[in-house]
Parts: C-alpha cells; sequence; structure tokens
C-alpha cells in the first residue's frame, strides 16, 4: 500500500500534462507510451488495473484471421503487423502457438478452401509466423486424438501469438513502465466531477478505499474507459462520429483436454457457425468464447451460456467422459466494445455480428479530450502511439518516440540474469520438476526485478518455497508484489497480478494454509479485514491458521 499512498499524493493538488482516465489496456499504453516520452501523466482506474474488460480476453495475440471472412485486408495487415512487434518486443511472454482447426461436414468452409485463407493470412502477416499447413483426416486423428474426428472432413493449422501468463498482468506491465517513466499511477481511484478551466481541466478524484476527495489538474484528458466511454463523453458534452456497441463472451476454464497437442489452439466452428477454441491455460484448458449481443456492459455467465459451450465441446472432442458442470473450475464474463459510427439513432440498428475488434481516436480539440474507441490487446502499440500522437497535436511537447517504453529488457540483461540463477542452481530447489522452470518464469513475470529476487533467496532459500501449492508464486514474489505491484484488494493478486483464481478452484483456495500468510505479506496489519473482504465477511478455518511462518525479520517497504 505504500506506493500506491505514495501516488495518491503526488496527484493531490497537482497539475499534469495529461490526464488517463482508465486503466485497462488502452489506459496502460497511452499512460506508458506519454510518460516514456517525458510528458507528465497521471493514471487513475476507479476499480484495479484491468480489471474489466481488459482481464477477460483469450490471452490471445492475434491477426484477425476470422476477418478475413469480411475482407477486412488493412485491418488483418495492420493487427498482424502488431502482433509481429509484440512478439518482438515480448520474446518471453508472448509465444507463437498453432491453430489447430478442424473443419466437419455441416462447417462453412471445406479445408482446401480454409487451407487457401491460411496461406494469405501468413502472405499478409508478413510471414511472421510459421507457414501454415493443411490437415487431413487421418492426420487430426493421429496428432490429436482428444478430437473426434467421425464427421471431420479434414483442417488446417496456422499460427498467431498467446499470453503465457494473463491478461491482466500483461496490463500491468505498461503501468509498471508508466511508473518507471514518472507517471503518477493509482488505482481504485474514481472520477467524481471534471470541468474545463480556462486551459487546464480540474478533476475531482474520490480514493474509493477510504472514500478522500481531492483535486487534480491535466491540460489533456484521455478518455480510455473502453465500454464506457460514451457515457462519460456525453457527461462533458464531447460530440463524436463513433460510439460503442457491446458484445458478451464467456469462457470456461476445465481440466486439461488435450493429449498430445497441449502447446496449441483447437479452433471449432459452433453450430451458429461461429469459431470457439479450446486455448491451454498451463494445466487447464480455456474453452470460449461466445458472442452475445448485450446492452449492457456489465455482465454474467449464465446457465445458458455453460450449457451452450459444453454441448458444443462435447460433440466435437471424444473425452472419456462428457464434460459436466462439475468439471468447471472457473469461468468468466465479459463485453467487447464494438465501434460503430453514431449516424445510426440507437444500437438497434447494428449488425453487430459483422463488427471486428477494430480501434479508433478521435479528439475534440476545443475541449482538448481524446477518446478511444473499441481496440484488442494485439493493437495495443498502435492505440498507445496514435494517442501520443494526438496529444502532442495538442500542444503537449513530447519527445522523439524511441520505442523504448514498451517491451522486455535488453538481451544482455536477460543472459546475465539466467547465468546468476545458474551459479545459484535455482532452478534445483523446484520440487515439482513437471512444471516450468523458476529461472523462465521469475524473468517473464518480473525482468529486472527478478535480480533482486536471487538476493532474497540467497539470504533465506525459505523464499523459494510455493506458499499455495498449485498456484505457483514463491514467497519472494509475494514480497515484491506487495513492495511494486499496487495491490489493494485480495482480488487484485489472486485474480489479476496472478491468475490463481482462473486455475484453482475456489474450494482449494478457501482450505489453502497460506492464504493467510499471502495476506499478511500483502497487506501486513491490514490482512485479516482483506480476507475477510475476500470472503464477503467470513474468513473459513483454514485460512484462520495462523500456524509458524519460516521467515523472519523480512519486512516490506
Amino acid at each position: 500500500m505504500t506506493l500506491r499512498g505514495t501516488h495518491l499524493g503526488r496527484m493531490r493538488d497537482r497539475s499534469f500534462d495529461t490526464l488517463v482516465i482508465g486503466g485497462g489496456i488502452n489506459g496502460a499504453v497511452t499512460a506508458a507510451s506519454l510518460a516514456g516520452r517525458g510528458a507528465s501523466v497521471a493514471l487513475i482506474d476507479r476499480g484495479d488495473f484491468a480489471s474489466f474488460t481488459s482481464e477477460t480476453s483469450s490471452n490471445l495475440v492475434w491477426g484477425g484471421f476470422k476477418y478475413l471472412e469480411g475482407y477486412e485486408l488493412y485491418l488483418v495487415w495492420k493487427l498482424c503487423r502488431s502482433r509481429n512487434r509484440l512478439f518482438k518486443a515480448y520474446p518471453d511472454n508472448i509465444k507463437e502457438i498453432g491453430f489447430y482447426a478442424a473443419l466437419d461436414r455441416k462447417g462453412p468452409y471445406p479445408p482446401w478452401f480454409a487451407a487457401l485463407g491460411a496461406l494469405a493470412y501468413w502472405i499478409i502477416g508478413l510471414f511472421g509466423t510459421r507457414h501454415p499447413r493443411l490437415l487431413s483426416q487421418n492426420k487430426i486423428e493421429t496428432e490429436e486424438p482428444a478430437i473426434d474426428t467421425d464427421t471431420v472432413r479434414g483442417g488446417i493449422e496456422y499460427y498467431d501469438g498467446i499470453l503465457v501468463d494473463n491478461d491482466a498482468r500483461f496490463v500491468f506491465s505498461f503501468v509498471r513502465s508508466a511508473i518507471e517513466a514518472g507517471a503518477a499511477v493509482a488505482n481504485y481511484v474514481e472520477l467524481v466531477s471534471a470541468e474545463r478551466d480556462g486551459d487546464h481541466w480540474k478533476a475531482r478524484l474520490r480514493d474509493v478505499d477510504t472514500g478522500e476527495e481531492f483535486t487534480t489538474a491535466a491540460r489533456t484528458i484521455v478518455n480510455a474507459t473502453g465500454p464506457f466511454v460514451d457515457a462519460l463523453n456525453s457527461e462533458w458534452g464531447v460530440k463524436t462520429e463513433h460510439r460503442i456497441v457491446y458484445s458478451k463472451g464467456i469462457h470456461l476454464i476445465v481440466p486439461r483436454l488435450t493429449t498430445r497437442h497441449h502447446h496449441k489452439v483447437l479452433a471449432f466452428f459452433d453450430d451458429t457457425e461461429r469459431l470457439f477454441y479450446v486455448i491451454p491455460m498451463g494445466r487447464r484448458s480455456v474453452i470460449g468464447t461466445t458472442d452475445t449481443r448485450v446492452n449492457t456492459p456489465f455482465t454474467e455467465v449464465t446457465d445458458d451460456d455453460i450449457e451452450f459451450l459444453l454441448e458444443q465441446i462435447n460433440a466435437r472432442m471424444d473425452l472419456e467422459t462428457p464434460l459436466t458442470k462439475a468439471d468447471i473450475i472457473s469461468s468468466r464474463s465479459g463485453v467487447r466494445p464494438l465501434v460503430v459510427s453514431t449516424e445510426g439513432s440507437d444500437q438497434t440498428d447494428v449488425d453487430w455480428t459483422k463488427l471486428s475488434r477494430k480501434h479508433v481516436v478521435e479528439v475534440d480539440r476545443d475541449q482538448h479530450v481524446v477518446s478511444i474507441f473499441g481496440g484488442k490487446l494485439t493493437d495495443c502499440l498502435n492505440v498507445g502511439e496514435e494517442v501520443a500522437d494526438e496529444i502532442e497535436r495538442l500542444g503537449i511537447p513530447l519527445e522523439k518516440d524511441l520505442h523504448n517504453w514498451y517491451g522486455e529488457p535488453a538481451p544482455a540483461t536477460r543472459k546475465e540474469f539466467y547465468r546468476q540463477a545458474r551459479l545459484m542452481r535455482l532452478d534445483a530447489l523446484r520440487e515439482k520438476p513437471e512444471t516450468e522452470p523458476l529461472t523462465d518464469r521469475l524473468w517473464r513475470r518480473y525482468g529486472r526485478r527478478a535480480f533482486d529476487m536471487l538476493e532474497d533467496i540467497r539470504r533465506n532459500p525459505a523464499m523459494a518455497e510455493d506458499i499455495m501449492g498449485s498456484a505457483d508464486y514463491l514467497r519472494a514474489e509475494l514480497y515484491s508484489a506487495a513492495e511494486s505491484e499496487m495491490i489493494t484488494k485480495l482480488e487484485d493478486f489472486v485474480r489479476r497480478r496472478s491468475k490463481i483464481e482462473l486455475v484453482v478452484r475456489d474450494e482449494a483456495i478457501e482450505s489453502s494454509p497460506g492464504l493467510r500468510e499471502v495476506a499478511q505479506i500483502l497487506f501486513g496489519d491490514d490482512a485479516e479485514r482483506r480476507l475477510a473482504e475476500y470472503f464477503g465477511g467470513k474468513i473459513p478455518e483454514a485460512s484462520r491458521s495462523r500456524g509458524e511462518s519460516s521467515l523472519h525479520g523480512r519486512t516490506v517497504g
């Protein structure tokens, strides 16, 4: 909490070049881009960073193969180019992955035609991945026996990218970049009001956690509130040429379904001829997503959603026993903010089923407001650059873009970390050799900050112990998170900075004796309140047990 308090102090009664409202992927890259080019920036979100749309993606970094159906060639080219940039900038966090598509006889396209599309996709993507393949029915049956090939007439395999960790953690990497470049950043800060006064905006903010209100000022504002962009613009009287409509998608996380190719994404057409996927997530599989028209950004997983996805996957995979609700470890639901023209009178006149995930950046030059509509994780670097260009046109001087506001540390830094980890035999400390090596995990998650963890482990080997077993988090990671990841509520850690809540059953979290230690490390004297808050008032018995800590003398700065 110390880090957050410091940043709140920096916002009180201060003036900035830009106030960014919304800490999802669009707001995070905007703050990182502007701060990285020398602007004074404040970034706020009324919830946690990436706590709405940006935590419910498929974790895929892809160029939009399905957008070829609508002949959106320029959009596909832009997305593929963005994907290739992300591959290069985040080689440890974003990995190339095969999309293994089985096409049955009821599907909309024969395999040969889909293969032509995959070849075109590879060419439009500037050959940034491995080349696609045409698959016969026999090859699919041999290579992935988990797929039911009774009605399959063939398939294709093409390549895109996937986040090794979760989407929300990737968003936070941009928040960290903004902080390191000097931005003032705080989660759980709500915009109460804002009005234009001369050449500045005066904003009244409220700390959601404590209720305290304070003011800050900025020459420009970026509205990066995702599905709420229209409502906020309406409050300010900002007129735009675009607006947002909503499409709901859900994911179900279940035990691993695939047999041989858990490192591939399985793709199928459902009964409505829409694509859905089986996506690897560690030792789990993610099934989704659906596509349902809704009129509100607040959504939930319904029984109908679950039944539909279970029916579709059971009909297309040769599982020992059909999946049931009891197999679901967790689920998530979110909306896609899709961009349409304001020419229509309401949302009902939009054929939303044909809308892509493009983004639009608009500027009100009289009020000095930049609004971001739509977008997706793959296109994030473009969003950051386009917003920075518009802010510069509004009179905020920026330094030349050296493209150093994003990406992983230099290869030489990585090499030195691996050298030090090898000398101290870090990977030999791991009790579960079947999972990812500690060296890879720590470097991918923390980059340069992982050096401090090595030092902590050298001083005290207990810092290399997993606190919550299958959650795969070391004590050293928890202490680092407490110091530098602005975790305000327990949910911030188990849902967004990590993916524990996605891949571990609720009952396993509740019964984990390590959860109390997690809370104590993260919140200190406030651990009891945060535990009760997370569990809705009643702390499970296992989490009440204090036990003996193997750590002594380690304090959170």
